[in-house]
């Protein structure tokens, strides 16, 4: 009678007979791998032998195989999944299969296994850590074959070292995997920060900053200052470099290795800035709901970069004295101090010394971030710059953008010297990476804004203001009034309303 055998777990061990001798693997070798395989049928006087590993999508493939020249086997590129369905259920369920005859089987694994002309079969699953990493096929082709318990315990244990091998190599290659890893990173962080001191020492040069004696003496007071811990105060207009200064510095300093804490204190909300700077510990207030390390502390031997320090709230002020007076901070609803090595950089665009006169701002507190002041220049009192400054953008933006840049003309850089920058160097940044943007050619042309600050500065009254609105309306749909998209519809104004306010406010189409 054939049978279909299904077990939870492996034949008990029989002390009678023993199991086929098989050396231990050499690194789980191919050629071991067949080798053992061989002995195993030819020891039981079966007909081949197949050994399977599991794919990521759970099907099984054969990775090694020995049969007699004579006997069929499982072809190399079989689907398991799709020949052998229930097998498969069964292998991966952790049960060993154990078949001695097709009949009992499902039609689809009966067929598939007539048409490979095997006769008996057993299956034992591979596991690893309690998962299914492969499976070990013994099979029969001359004949059907009756499994014994002692030849079923020999199969299982011989399954186990193929077991054991496969593990051993999954180890191997994740290992040797994780040392690259380890070694692409370490290669990528040596890269990095061989980058990083270059940048910044490169930044410090003053062929790529600017030659003017302006910056040459900001440049010189970063040199000095840059191996020391005082703490420095970076005065300058919004767009003039401070944080690129900033930066600078920490690069140069003892702490460079470590990244710099930058913290923008007029874009933290007055009602988190003590938290997000000093930390908290859970259930400080309402919503609380686990603990917050501050600014302070993960800039803790490194750098912290206050910037527009003037923004402070006053009753901020007092923790940030401290901070910079004892070196020690407490978190939002503890009571004990917690020392810090934190070297302090602040920057700031408004006047200090008068928000002190008008007491928004400490006396005290003042006079400890004003230990090393640096002001930046602005672009417009280094024009002698501008040129420098144009050219190391346009390289980093044309690279970036694949493009190639060749010249620029001698009136157009005179313009860009000539006009007064109100957004010092953000703003030539961003003129020429829209330059670049924009050009189709290797001749650069940088559109300068023709309006100078004061004739920028737009009036606050209302006549003006309604003026200047309908006309930048009026010019983003060309003119047109009426009509779906028309400056009327855009204005929520009926067309009629519209012309009768421009006439009003003196606004007459622009001859073509």
């Amino acid at each position: 009678m054939l049978t279909v055998a299904r077990t939870q777990s492996k034949p008990a061990p029989s002390s009678l007979i023993e199991p086929p001798r098989l050396l231990d693997p050499p690194a789980g070798t191919a050629a071991w791998i067949q080798e053992a395989q061989r002995c195993i049928v030819e020891a039981l006087d079966l007909d081949g032998s197949t050994l399977f590993e599991r794919c990521d999508d759970g099907d099984l493939r054969a990775t090694h195989a020995w049969r007699r020249a004579e006997a069929a086997g499982f072809p190399s590129r079989l689907s398991v999944r799709e020949s052998l369905p229930w097998m498969l259920e069964t292998l991966l369920a952790g049960e060993v299969v154990c078949v001695s005859g097709c009949d009992e089987l499902s039609v689809a694994d009966r067929a598939s296994l007539q048409r490979l002309g095997l006769e008996s079969i057993v299956m034992v699953p591979l596991l690893l850590n309690r998962r299914v990493i492969g499976v070990a096929g013994f099979a029969a082709a001359r004949h059907e074959r009756l499994w014994r318990s002692d030849v079923l315990q020999r199969l299982c244990l011989a399954s186990d070292v193929f077991g054991n091998a496969i593990a051993r190599r999954h180890s191997d290659e994740a290992l040797r995997g994780a040392l690259a890893d380890v070694a692409r990173l370490t290669g990528q962080l040596r890269a990095d920060s061989r980058y990083q001191r270059r940048e910044a020492e490169g930044a410090l040069d003053t062929s790529s900053v600017g030659r003017s004696a302006a910056i040459r003496l900001v440049l010189e007071q970063v040199r000095q200052v840059a191996e020391t811990d005082a703490t420095v105060l970076l005065l300058g207009e919004t767009g003039s470099g401070k944080e690129v200064f900033a930066s600078q510095i920490h690069a140069l300093s003892r702490r460079g290795a470590r990244p710099m804490v930058r913290v923008n204190c007029a874009a933290v909300p007055a009602t988190l800035i003590e938290s997000e700077l000093f930390g908290r510990e859970k259930g400080a207030y309402t919503g609380a709901l686990s603990r917050q390390v501050g600014r302070f502390e993960l800039a803790d031997g490194s750098t912290i970069f206050l910037d527009e320090v003037g923004d402070v709230p006053a009753d901020i002020q007092v923790k940030l004295l401290r901070a910079l007076e004892e070196r020690q901070i407490e978190r939002l609803g503890s009571a004990t101090a917690t020392k810090i090595d934190t070297r302090i950089i602040a920057a700031t665009h408004r006047n200090l010394e008068k928000l002190v006169e008008a007491d928004t701002f400490r006396q005290d507190l003042y006079d400890r971030l004003n230990v090393f002041p640096i002001r930046v220049p602005p672009l417009r009192e280094r024009t002698e710059d501008v040129p420098v400054l144009v050219w190391r953008f346009v390289a980093d933006f044309s690279a970036a953008l694949g493009k190639r840049v060749e010249s620029i003309t001698k009136d157009n850089m005179e313009l860009l010297q000539r006009y007064p920058w109100p957004g010092n160097v953000r703003e030539l940044r961003n003129l020429v990476e829209r330059a670049v943007i924009c050009s189709d050619g290797p001749r650069l042309t940088i559109a300068v804004p023709s309006s100078s600050p004061a004739a920028a500065r737009r009036s606050v009254k209302l006549f003006d203001v309604e003026k200047e609105h309908i006309k930048s309306v009026l010019d983003g749909t060309r003119w047109r009034i009426r009509g779906v998209g028309g400056a009327a519809d855009r204005l929520g104004l009926k067309a009629t309303t519209l012309e009768a306010r421009m006439a009003k406010l003196g606004l007459q189409r622009p001859p073509h």
